[in-house]
């Protein structure tokens, strides 16, 4: 296997992997998007093992593949405007046409599922654009700031309700998550969909770039790819294997330290909690940065079995699921909406999760299989051929060639 081919096997691999855990989540979720309401998901906990997925889910996999998938775009970004522009002096108007592309696929995936990333990723990457020349110091202090939550301490400071798009806390069982669960329940596909794309673009905006700070989180991942890119970490993973251990000891230092924050933030809250408090700000960013140091391990953990032939073979199984991401991705949702939602099979909040996280793991063994048998034919998913060919005002052969 030449350099490049391993390059892109583990990129793909990685990015098959990333969405594989993102599936899980949102089964769990029940495709919600939202904070989950008692009233409507108690069906989800019917024993113990129930807890114990909700255990993994929270532990393991919440905020983690997320942001796994986030630091593929940024790498992606990188590999493209790196060998874009030694074909066309302008390439940063190509990958900027190529976002507003996604921007529309995005939107129309959040009509569906207003959990949709797709759209900020589009927003997040037109900023993405002017950092690609941007010296290495300046990033790294930039995704330290992000990470260290600043972002999230000003726009505290600046609204001390915490709230920048909507008028009511996203707290499980406020009145408006309520009424959105019973639309969830009871709503026809057209009505789920023109509120996904009223206030549940308000209710994305303010769990992206208010206090819950995802966006902020996503753009310094999209930083750390691009770094990761530039440095040829993963194009060349097999020269950089020794810096593994610098990196499971950040993941594991940053975690202790974490959860440390976590603890002592939140210990000063007493027995009420509450959103407006600089307290809370603390403790969540304590949150944030023990998911990233998860993540980091993640990260490390996956590269270093895939320097190991037996695992790499494994590994690989991931690929032709990574290579048609986008495709993949939103059809979960359809699925995912089309099990839960109430102009499906309405099962939302009926299903343990016990259940729900076994279906995931089905969704995903599918979707690798069919994607293996799609790539043999095909140069490229269905989706990932028309947004190329869209960005670049021409149709690429879809089928391989018959050797």
């Amino acid at each position: 296997m030449s350099t490049f081919s391993k390059r892109i096997a583990i990129i793909d691999a990685l990015r098959g992997f990333a969405l594989a855990g993102i599936v899980l989540v949102h089964m769990v979720e029940n495709y919600t998007g939202a904070p989950p309401h008692e009233a409507y998901m108690a069906g989800t906990h019917a024993g113990a093992a129930d807890y114990v997925v909700d255990g993994i889910v929270q532990i393991l996999l919440r905020g983690k593949f997320f942001a796994l998938f986030s630091f593929l775009f940024g790498l992606s970004f990188f590999i493209q405007m790196d060998s874009g522009a030694k074909r066309e002096k302008q390439y940063a108007l190509r990958f900027l046409w190529r976002v507003l592309l996604l921007l529309l696929i995005g939107l129309g995936h959040h009509f569906i599922y207003r959990g949709d990333i797709l759209s900020i990723y589009a927003l997040l990457g037109i900023f993405l654009i002017p950092f690609h020349k941007v010296n290495t110091k300046t990033l790294l202090i930039l995704v330290a700031l992000i990470f260290l939550g600043v972002g999230r301490y000003l726009v505290f400071a600046l609204n001390p309700d915490g709230l920048l798009f909507l008028d009511y806390e996203m707290t499980p069982n406020a009145a408006a998550i309520e009424t959105y669960f019973e639309l969830l329940s009871s709503g026809s596909f057209w009505e789920v969909g023109l509120d996904n794309s009223t206030e549940g673009q308000l209710m994305k905006m303010e769990f992206q770039f208010g206090i819950f700070y995802r966006g902020f989180l996503t753009f310094a991942f999209f930083l750390l790819g691009l770094l990761v890119g530039r440095y040829r970490f993963l194009h060349e993973f097999e020269k950089h294997l020794g810096k593994l251990s610098n990196l499971f000891w950040a993941g594991g230092i940053g975690l202790v330290v974490a959860l440390g924050i976590t603890i002592a933030a939140f210990s000063q809250m007493g027995q009420e909690f509450s959103l407006k408090s600089w307290w809370t700000m603390f403790g969540l960013t304590g949150m944030d940065l023990a998911n990233i140091s998860l993540t980091l391990l993640i990260l490390a953990f996956f590269v270093w079995l895939f320097a190991r032939s037996r695992w790499q073979k494994l590994l690989l199984l991931f690929a032709p699921y990574g290579r048609m991401a986008l495709t993949n991705y939103i059809l979960q949702s359809v699925i995912g909406a089309a099990i839960f939602y109430g102009w499906g099979l309405g099962y939302l909040g009926k299903i343990p999760n016990r259940y729900t996280f076994l279906m995931g793991f089905v969704i995903i063994s599918l979707q690798m299989w069919i994607s293996k048998l799609w790539l043999q034919k095909c140069k490229y998913g269905p989706l990932e051929w028309l947004w190329r060919s869209a960005t670049h005002g021409k149709w690429y052969p879809l089928l391989k060639e018959n050797k």
